[in-house]
């Protein structure tokens, strides 16, 4: 009989497999964060009086997730429908019958819950952000370096007029620094959940707090998130904004990656990886792994984010299954989009760019690429709808542009038609 390993290694993942991101989404991680949680909700009533002070010590000194079995826990976790109630007893039973029963006193397992995934998800987001700044400072030095190299623009997959390289670095860099100013504007706004049975803080206000309405306000500050300004158990923007900006970072990551899974074509190779992955069957490949795995991650974020944007339809004052169908899919998205971040400064720091094949590809057309440039040149002398005509012609008959040339004294170099392309390389790096 074949044993199953019940560990989440990622071996069927590796996009994310072995990344900061993996580990900080992982059981282990997840188990710690509702262990902080609950700590934090026990120190946060002392801190108001609601509470002895070495009641907070307690439960933060139990709260490790070494000494609890998460196996354990997850198996029993379906009978209440979340790991929060089974967690409860054991942490209770850690902490000991003085300071027990101060262990998530007048909270709700969605209070914990929620929270918890907020702890996940800003840790998650830190490591992110770390590596989106790296990937902008590589393109960036990119850009700067082939501001003037030029290459083909492509578009509808067919050559259209010149580009530079440099322009098409900056713009990669652009979709990153949306991606890390959006990852970054949530990650500061995530907020702790406290609002106890039907969010109402009844159950505090039973307990001897004076002013309820005190005690979230002094829980984030335990756990360095935002202090919400309502108990969101049925309001569900900071999960929909967490979707949002993972959605749009992966996109952001996939433009460039398919980008380079194009370039780098045994017919095109104007780019390739650094370090490409390998082959089982064919030792000559060197496959653009980095770019593949950040497409795969591309593709899969969008469904990911739909399940969560879902959710926002919840019912009465907590839901059932809505806030439960979050969990999954977005741990799914804080790995894919953690191993994609990681992929990106490997690809973007050892990309390896070819300016003599991109200059040859200008000349595949025979000054065609140029076409746009004569045009505007002919126009003024045989009418715009003749110019056309004729270059039109030219093309299908798949003759040198320069036939035309006769007709308009103009520089057919198709390096010397790049537009703006520099200026706009230096204005997009401006940009911090």
């Amino acid at each position: 009989m074949t044993s199953v390993d019940s560990d989440d290694t990622g071996l069927l993942a590796p996009g994310w497999a072995g990344s900061p991101a993996a580990s900080a989404t992982g059981d282990t991680a997840w188990l710690q964060a509702l262990l902080d949680a609950e700590a934090a909700l026990t120190r946060a009533q002392a801190a108001l009086d609601l509470a002895p002070a070495e009641a907070g010590v307690a439960v933060t000194e139990a709260a490790d997730a070494g000494h609890f079995d998460v196996r354990s826990l997850a198996e029993r976790a379906r009978a209440g429908g979340n790991p929060v109630i089974p967690l409860v007893g054991d942490l209770t039973k850690a902490v000991g019958e003085e300071y027990g029963p101060y262990v998530h006193r007048g909270a709700t397992s969605q209070d914990i819950m929620d929270t918890a995934t907020m702890l996940v998800a800003s840790r998650t987001l830190d490591l992110i952000l770390g590596d989106l700044d790296r990937t902008e400072r590589a393109l960036a030095r990119l850009a700067a370096e082939h501001r003037a190299t030029a290459m083909p623009g492509r578009t509808l997959t067919q050559h259209a007029v010149p580009t530079t390289f440099g322009l098409k670095a900056a713009g990669w860099r652009a979709l990153v620094l949306d991606a890390r100013d959006r990852v970054r504007a949530v990650r500061d706004s995530l907020p702790a959940q406290l609002g106890g049975a039907a969010g109402t803080l009844a159950a505090f206000e039973a307990y001897g707090a004076a002013d309820p309405t005190a005690l979230p306000a002094a829980y984030a500050r335990e756990l360095g998130l935002r202090a919400p300004d309502l108990p969101w158990h049925a309001l569900r923007t900071p999960v929909a904004d967490l979707a949002g900006c993972l959605a749009f970072t992966a996109g952001a990551l996939g433009k460039a990656a398919g980008d380079v899974l194009t370039l780098s074509r045994t017919e095109i190779a104007e780019v390739a990886e650094g370090s490409g992955g390998g082959s089982s069957a064919m030792p000559h490949k060197s496959n653009p792994v980095r770019s593949t795995l950040i497409a795969s991650a591309a593709r899969r974020a969008p469904q990911l984010a739909a399940t969560l944007y879902g959710s926002l339809a919840a019912e009465d004052e907590r839901p059932a299954g809505a806030w439960h169908a979050e969990w999954e899919p977005l741990r799914d998205l804080l790995r894919l989009v953690g191993g994609a971040a990681r992929d990106a400064v490997e690809l973007t720091e050892g990309l390896r760019v070819r300016a003599d094949v991109m200059r040859e590809h200008l000349d595949l057309t025979h000054g065609l690429i140029v076409s746009e440039r004569l045009s505007a040149e002919l126009s003024p002398v045989l009418g715009r709808a003749r110019a056309k005509e004729l270059l039109t012609r030219l093309a299908a008959e798949g003759r040198p542009l320069a036939e035309a040339r006769e007709l308009a004294d103009v520089d057919l170099d198709p390096t010397h038609y790049t537009g703006s392309a520099g200026a706009l390389t230096d204005r997009a790096l401006e940009r911090r």
